[in-house]
């Protein structure tokens, strides 16, 4: 298999839908959501949990079997269904009209893997087998949580606007290099991992402050 190539897709008010009402469609609905998706979702039954976002008006439910219409207006598909016939036509069909789909538990025919994520803030780190083995990546996964913490959030709202301090105040080449390089040098970032969110900002501010001197 040739390698994929990994982006971040903005779906902010984009229409992604989502074929299925089991428990892994569930998951599906509620990662789209948190990307500010407008979720629709097809299926003859639906988990308690999805009723309850339907009842929250969070996305909209079309109660029934698939059909090729209801890909129309889409943006991005996911095939959830509990039956592989249905999944397959899914993917036929998104083939047909150059979506790209995800088609769950049966990869080859699908266009992309979601990949277990770590997301603090806007730092978001992904992990992906491939589709060879999502345990894997979820146990990476749950590793990499205990190493990058809530603070490394927080760090990168800093950081972010500091940089943009640096791009405006800075005009020097090797001096703005300079700064962005110590305020994410190791020590730092070991600062982080264990929490002294305080020291790391006065380090930050430091590191400003003494490359403009």
């Amino acid at each position: 298999m040739s390698r994929r190539y990994f982006i971040s897709l903005n779906l902010t008010g984009k229409t992604c839908l989502v074929v299925g009402g089991g428990q892994v469609a569930e998951r599906k609905v509620h990662t789209l959501l948190e990307c500010s998706a407008r979720v629709v979702v097809v299926s003859p039954s639906i988990t308690p949990g999805l009723a309850k976002l339907i009842g929250e008006d969070k996305l909209v439910y079309r109660q029934g079997y698939y059909m090729d219409s209801d890909l129309d207006g889409v943006f991005l598909v996911i095939g959830a269904a509990n039956r592989e016939e249905v999944n397959r036509q899914v993917a036929d069909d998104c083939a047909t009209r150059n979506l790209i789909v995800n088609i769950v538990d049966d990869q080859a025919n699908g266009d992309f893997f979601v990949p277990a994520v770590v997301r603090r803030g806007d730092l978001t780190i992904a992990v992906s087998t491939d589709g060879k083995s999502p345990m894997l990546a979820r146990r990476i996964r749950e590793d990499l949580e205990k190493i990058y913490g809530a603070t490394f959030g927080e760090f990168l709202e800093l950081l972010g606007d500091l940089r943009q301090e640096i791009i405006r105040n800075v005009t020097d080449q090797d001096k703005k290099k300079e700064i962005l390089e110590n305020m994410v040098d190791g020590e730092i970032l070991s600062l982080l991992k264990e929490g002294y969110l305080e020291t790391v900002k006065e380090r930050l501010h430091s590191a400003y402050r003494g490359g403009r001197s």
